[in-house]
């Protein structure tokens, strides 16, 4: 880690800019291609591309750098029509690297895109402060069936595809080889009300926070804040000092505000396999 990156009280010493770009850096050096295909059941590296293959079917493709993008996208387009067993893929874009071409690629190769996130990263402890309000209680998830009742919580928030089963099975999985990977929940009124991921990244100082949901009568009440203190804190106690996420614009506000930046943006470019 560059000690550019923190001063006295977490303040940089460069210019909020120079910040910005070490942070963008650090985020393109420990936090794509290994870091993105933790849990992965298979994972080829082809070129520049990282393609992890997940359980499910489901495919993932990443990379730092990205030379002849059409190309690209084209094998993994005929590695899908060469294996029946895939089931979805997802490629993520950032708004910050050079690959003219690829999206006009991603498009005829019959993938969607998502909705545009930003990926905010900055100091684990700025995180920590918040407490829960009255009558709202915060708890890692241990159990399964507790577990797969906060991934339907947010399947419903966030709607579209249910991606319940999928989780739950990926989750216990990597729990199940030792991976520091937790689920967390705020109760009230006695059911999940928010829940949201805390994923530490082997061998690195960093964790991501995923999955942030709260239903909407619960929502401007300091939850979501509260939640993601308790994971924070409980990811430090891990060596965490760096936190990660791709926020909605729901998530990316309240990100800000605990001192998170803003350094790019990222899109979820999609292909499902149509039924039979």
């Amino acid at each position: 880690m560059d000690d550019r990156l923190s001063g006295a009280g977490g303040r940089p010493f460069c210019p909020y800019d120079r910040w910005v770009t070490d942070l963008l850096a650090e985020y393109d050096a420990h936090l794509r291609t290994a870091a993105e295909v933790q849990g992965a059941v298979e994972v080829q590296r082809r070129g520049p591309l990282w393609i992890a293959l997940f359980s499910g079917g489901r495919l993932f493709v990443t990379y730092q750098e990205l030379d002849d993008p059409s190309g690209r996208v084209a094998e993994v387009a005929a590695l899908i029509c060469g294996d029946d067993s895939i089931q979805q893929v997802e490629w993520k874009t950032r708004s910050h690297d050079h690959a003219p071409g690829l999206e006009a690629a991603l498009v005829c190769a019959d993938f969607t895109a998502g909705e545009s996130e930003s990926v905010m990263l900055g100091e684990a402890s700025t995180l920590i402060g918040s407490e829960p309000p009255t009558g709202v209680t915060l708890r890692r998830l241990t159990l399964p069936e507790e577990i797969r009742a906060a991934l339907d919580m947010q399947d419903a928030v966030f709607g579209g595809t249910p991606h319940a089963d999928r989780m739950l099975r990926e989750i216990l999985n990597r729990q199940s080889n030792g991976e520091n990977l937790e689920l967390w929940a705020a109760e009230a009124d006695g059911r999940i009300v928010c829940a949201g991921r805390i994923d530490p990244i082997a061998g690195t100082p960093f964790a991501g926070i995923w999955g942030g949901a709260t239903l909407p009568a619960y929502r401007g009440r300091g939850i979501y804040r509260a939640l993601t203190a308790a994971r924070v804190r409980s990811a430090m106690s891990h060596g965490t000092r760096w936190i990660h996420s791709d926020s909605t614009e729901f998530s990316r506000p309240i990100l800000e505000r605990a001192g998170l930046v803003k350094i790019t943006e990222t899109v979820p470019w999609t292909w499902e396999r149509a039924a039979r």
